[in-house]
């Protein structure tokens, strides 16, 4: 009996504790690491989310960008850090799904059991982009002027084995054409070289800089990866509706942290995201930007993840793309 009671007392203890450091996080400012350079997709939506952080918590929320091997720098770091809440990583499809299939065997950490998943934001789709001066209007007369023109037409992207590129190979590999990859350190790079005419075309993550480009008019929209329309650009066409059956490739974006972070402050990310996520400035913004917003479970988001791994490899092994 003494023993059983000396063992709920430490249940409650622990309990209490952990409450506590729910009520009091955040004291300090918290960081959200960013695995790419600024300006693209990741970068925009963390600092929206950012922002909309800092001033439900009163506390600062600061973007912390560490660029490189397709995100897995600012993802070891995250996995790495001290469980306390205070770093998060904004997590997407290209450092927890794309990054984990082609270094499954050099990873320092493992990408589902070193990471928790309070919050899920959003989907969104990739976007074909070429420079106006290119004589091709739609995704169709793209494809036919590459193969008409085999090895002459390059495509820059944020980088060997992301998203923007992989979405590239998947295409070609259900089409039968070819084009040149040029990789850069982050979409910014790329797109900027496409909306000066260095560069024929330029895949990218919607949000950020390619809508304001095409918005602008710098560059021409060929086609959205997703499986529908986005309502921020109803007429850009999918890859699917123009002849490629099947085709989609839907990015996400999310905020993952270290696994042994205690559940109380977990639970608390997950309350206070889903509860911007749920209406108000921070949707809408995000929503400006072509992201879906699909706040969810941590289990539905880890679920989720879990699928996109094991969706990618299949990719990148049939790309023969992994790293050995």
């Amino acid at each position: 009996m003494k023993g059983a009671l000396n063992a709920l007392a430490i249940i409650f203890s622990l309990v209490t504790v952990g409450t506590a450091q729910a009520q009091a996080y955040p004291s300090k400012p918290v960081r959200i690491m960013v695995g790419y350079s600024p300006g693209g997709g990741v970068d925009t939506t963390a600092r929206i989310v950012a922002a909309a952080l800092s001033e439900v918590w009163g506390n600062t929320v600061i973007v912390d960008n560490r660029p490189g091997a397709a995100g897995n720098i600012a993802t070891e770091h995250t996995a790495k850090a001290a469980p306390d809440g205070y770093t998060l990583v904004l997590c997407n499809i290209g450092s927890h799904s794309v990054t984990p299939a082609r270094f499954r065997k050099r990873l320092a950490y493992d990408p589902i059991a070193d990471f928790a998943f309070p919050a899920m934001i959003g989907g969104v789709p990739n976007v074909f982009m070429v420079h106006p001066s290119m004589p091709t209007k739609t995704l169709k007369e793209f494809i036919a002027y590459a193969k008409a023109h085999p090895g002459k037409v390059n495509f820059g992207s944020s980088g060997v084995g992301g998203s923007p590129h992989l979405s590239v190979v998947l295409l070609m590999s259900m089409t039968g054409f070819d084009i040149v990859h040029v990789p850069y350190k982050g979409a910014a790079a790329a797109l900027a070289d496409v909306m000066s005419g260095h560069m024929e075309s330029s895949v990218g993550n919607l949000a950020g800089g390619p809508l304001a480009a095409i918005r602008a008019k710098r560059v021409r929209a060929l086609g959205v990866t997703s499986a529908k329309r986005n309502a921020q650009v109803p007429e850009v066409p999918t890859v699917a509706e123009q002849g490629v059956a099947g085709y989609e490739v839907t990015g996400w974006y999310g905020i993952c942290t270290q696994s042994k972070v205690p559940q109380p402050i977990l639970t608390k990310l997950n309350t206070d995201l889903n509860k911007l996520l749920a209406g108000g400035p921070l949707k809408q913004r995000l929503e400006e930007q072509g992201i879906a917003v699909t706040p969810t479970t941590p289990e539905a988001f880890a679920a989720h993840v879990k699928a996109e791994i094991a969706k990618w490899t299949k990719v990148v092994q049939q790309a023969k793309l992994e790293a050995e």
